[in-house]
């Protein structure tokens, strides 16, 4: 998920509908009006009229941009709440303001596509083929009704985990939440039945390279991703089919004595047999994983961060009041968010801020990024504070010019599918990590990566903790 923590919507439309993407290099403009200017005005007929003033930069993946959240700062300074940003062979439409961010938000998804942007994004990084044929989307697991019979397995992951860790140690949180991250998405639609060691060690090497986040992580990478024909990320799901191949064929001769959710993914593939029947149940798991895991683990880590840092919250964690290590969870993830969130313009659109109505092209993207009004959109929202949270939600909300400008998972249509899954995780995993153990942070001054647009934010820096069994 590039935008929406953790999930996305991978395949909304056919791949014959997607706009041409160029990965072409060093790709930026000057700040102006496009009036006047050649290009700008070959850009505005094309794609946007009127059209805003253009931005000196590029985005990361078509150039090199060392902190786009920098870039972008200072491109909304130098331009205004409403500007473009033309990279590679594609202009973006970008909104902050109030007005903006509401028209961004209200734009239908089959004229302007977060899952068609995300899918352009994630392509860089994910073999084509991993897309084609799905039978299980994300959002088809993370109802309600899902969630409850998630917890179990939950538990049974978290145990399985705090086992591994044994009774005292030194851990880096970002290792140790990816790591559980994994055992967590497995344990719910893979079945609890990776046992042994050896074979949830080869998953768990085979989906790090097949990570999608690393599309918005490590944007400038793709384009040695793209020179060796994604090589390793084929290999690493050969892996995981193989690997799955083993567990299904186990499971067919042992089925599990009670239900399981991986029976959901299972039963969709019943009209198959053979390599095609694995390679298609592995290829869904992979990708519910891919959805469901890539965002969750990284705001896992945020949250233990923060709480390290604040004993007294901890505490009361340790106590088991779930209702402030929700309120913990969802502040962290606000605060780590580098989701830049784009429709990828499908059908002709207008775009309306408080000043102008413009009116957007097929192949142009409308844009708007967390990072740049989560902080800023009413004063205080730069600190850390889980009780402006209530019930999932802020409490002074109304004190935002558009309720839109802040958010953890999204708003609306557009909120994140896994969101109680992921809260559900969140709160479960640190509320027994903190139960189990004394923890003490042996780090200082985590900051997240500079390059990174897109997703939660990864640390730049190990973050290592001492933990101790408790009595």
């Amino acid at each position: 998920m590039s935008g929406d923590p953790p999930g996305f919507d991978p395949q909304p439309a056919s791949k014959s509908s997607l706009p041409a993407q160029s990965h072409s290099d060093n790709q930026s403009c000057l700040v102006t009006s496009a009036l006047g200017d050649d290009h700008g005005e070959r850009v505005t007929e094309a794609q946007i009229v009127p059209m805003p003033p253009v931005a000196a930069t590029a985005l990361p993946w078509d150039a090199e941009v060392p902190d786009p959240v920098a870039a972008l700062r200072r491109a909304r300074d130098s331009c205004g709440d409403t500007f473009a940003v033309v990279s590679g062979a594609t202009t973006y439409l970008f909104v902050f303001s109030p007005e903006g961010v509401r028209s961004f938000y209200g734009l239908p998804e089959e004229c302007a596509s977060k899952g068609v942007a995300d899918w352009l994004l994630l392509s860089r990084k994910l073999p084509e083929e991993l897309f084609d044929g799905r039978r299980t989307m994300p959002h088809a697991l993370f109802d309600r009704d899902h969630v409850q019979s998630y917890l179990g397995q939950l538990d049974w992951a978290i145990d399985a985990q705090c086992a591994e860790l044994g009774d005292e140690g030194v851990v880096d949180v970002f290792t140790l939440t990816r790591r559980l991250g994994h055992r967590l998405g497995l344990a719910c639609w893979a079945g609890a039945t990776f046992t042994d060691r050896a074979e949830f060690d080869r998953l768990v090497v085979a989906l790090d390279e097949l990570d999608g986040a690393a599309a918005f992580v490590h944007p400038g990478a793709m384009t040695a991703v793209a020179a060796r024909g994604k090589d390793r990320e084929r290999a690493a799901l050969a892996e995981v089919e193989a690997v799955l191949g083993r567990v299904l064929r186990r499971r067919d001769v042992d089925p599990p004595a009670a239900p399981e959710l991986f029976d959901e993914i299972v039963i969709r593939w019943s009209d198959e047999s053979g390599s095609t029947r694995e390679i298609g149940i592995a290829r869904d798991v992979v990708l519910v994983h891919i959805a469901s895991m890539s965002n969750l683990f990284a705001a896992l880590g945020w949250m233990l961060v923060d709480l390290l840092g604040r004993p007294h919250l901890l505490h009361r964690i340790r106590a088991d009041d779930r209702e402030l290590a929700e309120r913990c969870a969802l502040e962290s993830t606000r605060l780590a968010q580098r989701s830049i969130m784009m429709r990828s313009v499908l059908a002709p659109v207008e775009v309306a801020d408080e000043q102008t109505v413009f009116h957007v092209a097929p192949g142009a993207v409308v844009a708007t990024f967390l990072p740049l009004t989560n902080t800023s959109a009413a004063a205080g929202l730069d600190g850390y504070d889980p009780d402006r949270w209530h019930r999932r939600h802020l409490r002074n909300e109304a004190a935002l010019s558009a309720r839109e400008l802040v958010t953890a998972f999204g708003h609306g249509k557009h909120s994140c599918p896994a969101q109680p899954f992921s809260l559900a995780a969140m709160t479960r995993s640190v509320t027994r990590l903190a139960q189990r153990y004394d923890l003490a942070p042996e780090f200082s001054d985590p900051r997240p990566v500079a390059g990174q647009i897109g997703g939660v934010a990864r640390s730049e820096t190990p973050c290592p903790i001492h933990y101790r069994r408790r009595a």
